[in-house]
């Protein structure tokens, strides 16, 4: 292909690719399939690997980071960065927009003020020249920032070539650099995954996720942008309002809040803090306020500045996060997976907007460490605008009473106590030497793990109850119809069709599913029952070696370990689980039900070929969800683990695979994409036939 052509063939698929990403990352509004995205992506990176002078600095493909840095530089603003003056209450909302009046000379009417959250996320400047993004710079103390700009290139919610058109030739855009709730929580599941330290928030993990020296580890991770004003070349823009800036700036293809609007006086600004204020548990990102500027940019530049904050704008701050309050009690809760946790009961106490009387401590050591007792003051914290949490005690005023020398003090309560049986159950709460958590032993008797155990009792991997989800689980729960596992065997007709949203004809259908999941398999079983650390792969091993529940249920500690995979850890949750009393009665109930299986026989019978065979996927693969490939690898013996290690023999990886491709070629693991394990799989089946034959 002649060389002018491949140029205009590289220059359409940037343009494409672009307003792909601007559709996907900044209008939430996906045009095409991901497929075809990737086969866009793909043709273009060949192409510059061929012809790398076709890499322009616009293009989509640079996303994916750079080498490492040894330093950030420093980038002194063109305009500098200033912070906001914080306002807390009606009051000085009222005062700020006196002074507004006061300075622009209004002596009647209303002010009109652009208002919009204020982000809680690392203010960030990008500079444009000629439409193409050439430099970004943290805030910094407002006057010099750090350049990183390799690292913003690989957030996709900014635009690399600006579109439309009447942008100055060079422009300076202000935002914020953060991560969406639903990005944060899923980053966490992967360190978690990954056996790595969490963030404690979203702020915290956009911010160092934007600090790394090695851009790539930036572009693995979930950050977004949204803009919120102009430094360098707002003179040039000809607009009349903050607002028509918003607008500007949405046109030429970054992303703008969709709260933002327009109000007018005091009153407008306190409604619209009380409306985003109810908004704000609800929002996708995280906000500690809203933000108000004069509307008209002339009154902005009369208003001017005041030492290192503009007049023209303030930031009104949602109540305060901490409060101190008494702890009247400590009580225990027991979750769904049977996690007994302390908390403290508290004198009804306003903190971040809401009145708080319940307050988490964690775990037992959490108590002990930061020795909270009945009757201390204590400071609370509204934790990720949800948990609150009791951040310290405030020793000056604990309750002290005199000690057994007449000039010492002690305090008046004792330290908490574990209890050592379960308040909703009364089966024996235990905690392992090396865990922080103590758990009830109750398992399926258990009253507060009643409806985890029968969600998962019922899911597609366990025994396969067609129609049973969680809806359902807490109507039967709540109205008191099903106790334990075995009481799903005994519902009737009438009394399923009577439920809230159940027809007869749903009612037959959960009916027959449920008589349909008695014909399982042991494995299935033992996946069923919802032990503690036994999932799919290990009720297997543990359905391959025993055969039947009879010497399951016989097997110590010693022959537990005897299967693969299973050592102290998983043959303690075993013996503790089927040991109680309580379970082993529900292991009684359901094979009196009718539950059953072929007995005395391994549950797969043919070869495995790929035992002792360890695989990690990572990644999305092309056409085979994640379920499906670790069902393939399973069924021939392999072993699918959740992190990269050393012990690792393959890596499968798909779009995306982010750390774990990176741990696996540091490591020099084989990496190898979705044909080629399924060309694996079937080398492996052919062997067999070849062997049976």
């Amino acid at each position: 292909m002649p060389l002018e052509l491949v140029e205009e063939r590289a220059a359409k698929l940037r343009a494409e690719i672009e307003r792909h990403n601007h559709a996907y990352y900044v209008l939430d509004a996906p045009t095409i399939p991901d497929a075809e995205y990737d086969r866009l992506f793909r043709e273009l990176q060949a192409l510059e690997a061929e012809f790398p002078a076709l890499q322009t600095s616009d293009s989509p493909t640079l996303r994916v980071g750079a080498p490492p840095l040894k330093e950030f530089p420093s980038v002194v603003h063109g305009v500098p960065m200033l912070s906001l003056n914080n306002a807390f209450a009606e009051a000085e909302v009222a005062a700020f927009d006196a002074r507004v009046r006061e300075g622009i000379e209004l002596t009647s009417g209303e002010v009109d003020y652009a208002v919009e959250p204020k982000f809680d996320g690392l203010a960030i400047s990008l500079t444009y020249r000629d439409g193409v993004f050439v430099r970004g710079a943290t805030r910094g103390d407002g006057a010099t920032g750090e350049e990183v700009t390799e690292n913003l290139r690989t957030v996709r919610a900014i635009p690399l070539r600006l579109v439309g058109q009447g942008w100055p030739a060079e422009l300076e855009v202000r935002g914020e650099v953060l991560m969406l709730k639903a990005d944060f929580e899923r980053l966490n599941a992967h360190q978690r995954e990954k056996n790595e330290k969490e963030f404690a928030n979203p702020r915290n993990a956009a911010a160092g996720s934007l600090r790394q020296l090695d851009s790539r580890i930036t572009a693995g991770r979930p950050l977004s942008f949204f803009a919120y004003g102009v430094g360098v070349g707002a003179n040039q823009l000809a607009a009349r309002t903050q607002d028509e800036i918003m607008l500007r700036l949405a046109g030429w293809g970054f992303p703008v809040a969709s709260e933002r609007r327009v109000v007018s006086g005091v009153a407008g600004l306190m409604a619209y803090f009380a409306e985003v204020g109810n908004r704000r548990p609800s929002l996708p990102y995280d906000i500690d306020g809203v933000v108000y500027k004069v509307n008209r940019l002339a009154w902005q530049d009369q208003l001017g500045f005041v030492s290192r904050a503009p007049r023209f704008a303030i930031a009104h701050k949602f109540p305060a996060e901490e409060a101190t309050t008494e702890v009247l009690a400590i009580d225990v809760q027991v979750g769904r997976t049977g996690a007994i946790t302390p908390v403290a009961r508290l004198k009804p106490v306003f903190v971040g907007g809401v009145t708080v009387t319940n307050a988490t401590l964690h775990n037992e050591d959490e108590v002990r460490r930061k020795d909270v007792r009945v009757g201390d003051t204590v400071i609370v914290r509204r934790a990720g605008d949800v948990i609150p949490e009791v951040v310290a005690i405030v020793p000056e005023k604990r309750p002290m009473r005199s000690g057994r020398d007449l000039f010492e003090l002690e305090p008046l309560h004792p330290c908490f106590i574990l209890p050592a049986i379960c308040p909703e159950c009364g089966s024996a709460v235990e905690k392992p030497a090396d865990e922080a958590i103590a758990r009830c032993t109750g398992g399926l008797y258990c009253p507060a793990q009643r409806k985890q155990a029968l969600w998962h009792f019922a899911s597609r991997r366990a025994m396969d109850i067609e129609g049973l989800g969680d809806k359902l689980v807490e109507q039967l729960v709540d109205a008191g119809l099903v106790h334990t596992l075995a009481d799903l065997y005994q519902l009737n007709l009438a009394t399923l069709a009577g439920l809230e949203r159940m027809g007869e004809k749903s009612a037959q259908n959960l009916l027959a599913a449920i008589e349909g999941s008695k014909n399982s398999t042991f494995a299935r079983f033992i996946y069923a029952l919802g032990i503690r650390n036994v999932g799919e792969a290990t009720a297997r091993d543990l359905a391959r070696h025993f055969g039947n529940l009879e010497h399951l249920l016989a097997a110590d500690e010693a022959a537990l370990q005897q299967v693969p995979d299973v050592g102290p850890v998983v043959a303690a949750s075993l013996l503790a689980f089927l040991h109680e009393p309580h379970n082993r009665s529900v292991i009684e109930k359901l094979l009196a039900a009718g539950v059953h299986w072929p007995q005395g026989e391994p549950e797969t019978a043919g070869p495995r070929p790929l035992a002792g065979k360890t695989f990690v996927l990572t990644g999305t693969l092309p056409t085979l969800k994640r379920d499906d490939a670790k069902a393939l690898i399973e069924a021939v013996g392999g072993k699918v683990a959740g992190s990269v290690s050393k012990k690792t023999d393959y890596v499968v990886a798909g779009e995306e695979a982010g750390s774990k491709l990176e741990k696996a070629q540091e490591l020099g693991v084989a990496v190898i994409d979705e044909g080629q394990l399924m060309v694996l799989l079937a080398e492996i089946g052919a062997q067999n036939l070849m062997t049976r034959n």
